[in-house]
């Protein structure tokens, strides 16, 4: 008996020390990427949810300062090498936070953001890795922003149609908007989280990847 329970402990350790951890891809913005932090490395929110989850997950930060999600953007996300690295990495999850670039006047277009988004999903959902697909809603834009990002549009037809999205799609949704809402003072510039902003943002993550 004792040999047995020898062998199952024996057993237990070598699959604890072989399992390879869950990778988590950060698609996204600016705000993925960390913009505006001193040491974007050490406290864009993709480092900071890789932190609090652990060595059971590989959290890769694919956030790329103006993307959009609109293929017909100013600077469509499926044109930037983030976009191939998605694949390159081979995902269990990923977690998907564009929009809000996508409400500047040059780019908005509802019908074209949903096909766009869309399509987004889709591909993804090709990959052989079969990952597993979240969204996470915008935060608010403060009015003193400077980015020609319109807060409204975010508010009242960029969410809408994420939300329509997961329903339709079946998929998770992340509120990233509302927990923001009358903290400012998290957002400085109107748009970017600052590092404790962008600490709440991975704690919202963490609590719906675990």
């Amino acid at each position: 008996m004792k040999k047995a329970f020898l062998l199952m402990g024996t057993l237990l350790m070598f699959w604890s020390c072989t399992t390879k951890p869950k990778i988590i891809a950060c698609v996204g913005d600016s705000i993925t990427a960390g913009a505006r932090h001193k040491k974007q490395s050490v406290t864009a929110y993709p480092k900071v949810l890789s932190d609090l989850l652990g060595d059971d997950y590989s959290v890769v930060n694919l956030g790329r300062s103006g993307a959009t999600a609109l293929i017909n953007g100013n600077l469509p996300y499926w044109n930037c090498k983030e976009f191939s690295n998605v694949f390159a990495v081979k995902p269990d999850i990923i977690t998907i936070k564009l929009g809000t670039n996508d409400s500047k006047p040059q780019n908005w277009n509802a019908r074209d953001f949903k096909e766009s988004y869309q399509s987004l999903i889709d591909t993804f959902q090709t990959m052989s890795s079969s990952p597993k697909i979240v969204l996470c809603l915008p935060v608010p834009v403060y009015e003193h922003s400077k980015f020609s990002i319109n807060g409204d549009i975010v508010k009242q037809e960029v969410i809408p149609i994420i939300k329509a999205l997961a329903t339709e799609n079946n998929l998770s949704v992340i509120d990233l908007y509302e927990p923001f809402i009358d903290k400012e003072k998290l957002v400085p510039d109107g748009v970017h989280p600052e590092e404790e902003g962008a600490a709440l943002m991975a704690k919202l993550i963490s609590k719906k990847l675990q």
